[in-house]
């Protein structure tokens, strides 16, 4: 087996405000196995500040991949392995025995016989940006949305929350928010209790992580739902995450293939959730529609009750061309197409 590893720069539409900063591009790497005559294509795509492995060490793995592409998968850790290049490398493997055809697990989503439901995300921005996203996706129909908050006072996001309320209940519109570990541990229960009042479905990482003894509190005595999200990062081992969600019982788990583990990182999470009734969506990662493919054909075997957070491939100016497809508030595949990558091989 052969392989090479291709840098790519996405471009932003707009720029991406988040809890970490403003970003304008997003660097991922693409890991191109070939034996036989055939290819396999898996998308690296680690975020600087948020995952576990720094941009220096993916780039020293996917070198000491593609020098000895059968040497390494014979030798390789996987629980060691940094989450984004293990996530790159099960794509590209799978991709490899389905002759390049990035039809990684047949379904009737690859069909075209099924689609996925998706929440449409908010981004962090001034009030009147964020408003005007909220209105986009209400009226074309959005049952489930999410907000990034955070980037303004918590009195305003609390107003365009209480705006949405008044016009469309918890039955016709659900609301998640995402606090991407902003608030502190003496805050934390008045605003989730500010939260609960207009009906929030779950909030994601309340507090920053590694607050086990307040984490643990604020499961038990939320009036809010609670999902983990930055808390599983670098979570790993079995033993390690059984540790932690017995420790501190969240309600949910919002789970990234290339934060977590790779798809048999999240496998595990999944398994132990729902042994514990608890809950779990997916959310892609800043990935392009390479990546989201495989994370969304992943999902569908999963058989997921709640909206998925599978729509940010959709963000770049140059994005790759790709069977993936947004209709309503589904993400749907239409297996008439292919993924075409221009100018990068």
């Amino acid at each position: 087996m052969k392989a090479r590893v291709i840098e790519h720069k996405l471009q932003f539409k707009r720029p991406a405000g988040t809890s970490r900063g403003v970003l304008n591009h997003r660097r991922v790497w693409y890991l191109v196995l070939e034996k036989e005559g055939r290819i396999g294509v898996g998308e690296c795509a680690p975020l600087p500040g948020l995952s576990a492995e720094t941009i220096p060490e993916v780039e020293q793995v996917l070198a000491a991949l593609a020098a000895d592409p059968d040497g390494f998968c014979a030798q390789a850790d996987q629980e060691r392995m940094p989450s984004s290049v293990r996530f790159a490398l099960e794509t590209a493997l799978g991709d490899l025995e389905q002759a390049g055809t990035q039809i990684l697990f047949p379904s009737g989503f690859t069909r075209g016989e099924k689609g996925i439901p998706i929440n449409g995300l908010i981004w962090m921005g001034d009030l009147s940006f964020m408003k005007e996203q909220v209105r986009q996706k209400l009226d074309s129909g959005w049952r489930c949305i999410k907000l990034k908050i955070g980037a303004l006072q918590f009195e305003e996001e609390l107003a365009i929350l209480k705006d949405i309320r008044s016009e469309y209940s918890a039955d016709d519109v659900i609301l998640r928010v995402d606090a991407n570990g902003g608030f502190s541990p003496d805050q934390v229960l008045d605003r989730l209790g500010q939260l609960a009042e207009l009906g929030i479905h779950s909030i994601e990482q309340p507090i920053a992580k590694g607050q086990w003894q307040h984490m643990a509190g604020l499961c038990r005595k939320s009036p809010l739902d609670i999902a983990f999200d930055e808390e599983l990062i670098g979570i790993t081992k079995r033993e390690e995450k059984i540790r932690l969600l017995d420790t501190l019982s969240p309600h949910y788990l919002v789970l990234k293939p290339s934060l977590h583990g790779g798809m048999k990182g999240c496998d595990e999470w999944v398994e132990l959730a729902d042994a514990r009734g608890m809950g779990w969506w997916v959310t892609s990662y800043l990935e392009s529609d390479l990546g989201l493919n495989a994370i969304a054909q992943w999902t569908f075997l999963k058989q997921p009750h709640l909206h998925q957070g599978l729509g940010t491939g959709k963000l770049f100016t140059n994005n790759l061309d790709s069977p993936l497809e947004i209709r309503g508030e589904q993400l749907f595949f239409d297996p008439g197409k292919r993924f075409v990558f221009p100018g990068i091989f």
